[in-house]
């Protein structure tokens, strides 16, 4: 009873405050007013919302030309370089906006390549002029522009060759001769098994190869034979390397 008491006697002062604190009856409703910003502050916020409307779609409003010219490929990592250290060692030369590594989704080993791209095509061309052809890790590393929307495209490229069929069960073949085609690929792996597919990786739109490959097969057993083959075997006058991709 003395604490029913206690949140009555509560309740009523609290309703007495209310009530002093109010010039209106308790009759009148009660009546709540906004006062509009002033000018000069209205157009600063609207300033503001726009500025970040712009950043916001900036990215989507960039042309791929645009983009082709600051996005780098960068191939013949080795695999412990990760993210982290991809990014650092282009940060010598400019902005980092992104670095990633490509990872096969199978295995979760790095594909020894990934893609770097800085904020500006000038940092970018300079990235190029320090880093290409310098060792990382005891390899010579490849830096290069993607050029995948870069203008004067070869008109003799060839027509696209068949979509890849990808597979768990898939090698890499590193240092092809520049005359190894996709078909000369997947016979030279067909005596070790059942190849499902083979691609000879290029520069997109151009007929010039970037020196590696994937072969793709139906079984573990002959991806381990096709790597005890014909790993340091040679193919077309070179001596290819061969892993588990």
């Amino acid at each position: 009873m003395a604490t029913t008491i206690s949140s009555l006697a509560a309740t009523h002062s609290l309703h007495r405050l209310c009530c002093r604190s109010s010039p209106a009856s308790p009759s009148t409703p009660a009546r709540v007013s906004f006062r509009a910003a002033p000018p000069a502050v209205a157009a600063a916020r609207a300033r503001r919302r726009a500025a970040v409307q712009v950043r916001a779609s900036s990215a989507v409003l960039e042309a791929p030309e645009e983009l082709a010219t600051r996005k780098l490929y960068v191939g013949n990592i080795p695999r412990t370089v990760t993210n982290d250290e991809l990014a650092a060692m282009f940060a010598e030369h400019g902005t980092v906006v992104r670095a990633e590594v490509m990872y096969d989704k199978y295995s979760g080993r790095s594909r020894r390549f990934g893609f770097v791209t800085m904020s500006t095509p000038e940092e970018a061309n300079a990235a190029i002029e320090s880093l290409n052809d310098t060792e990382v890790g005891g390899r010579k590393i490849k830096v290069n522009v993607t050029e995948s929307f870069l203008p004067n495209i070869d008109a003799s490229a060839p027509e696209p060759e068949p979509a890849f069929v990808d597979s768990q069960y898939k090698v890499y073949v590193g240092n092809l001769a520049k005359t190894v085609t996709t078909e000369v690929l997947k016979n030279f792996f067909s005596e070790k098994g059942e190849v499902l597919s083979a691609t000879v990786s290029r520069v997109p739109g151009t007929p010039k190869s970037k020196g590696f490959g994937f072969v793709t097969f139906s079984s573990d057993e002959e991806v381990e034979a096709a790597v005890s083959t014909f790993n340091n075997a040679e193919l077309e006058g070179q001596t290819i390397r061969v892993n588990k991709a």
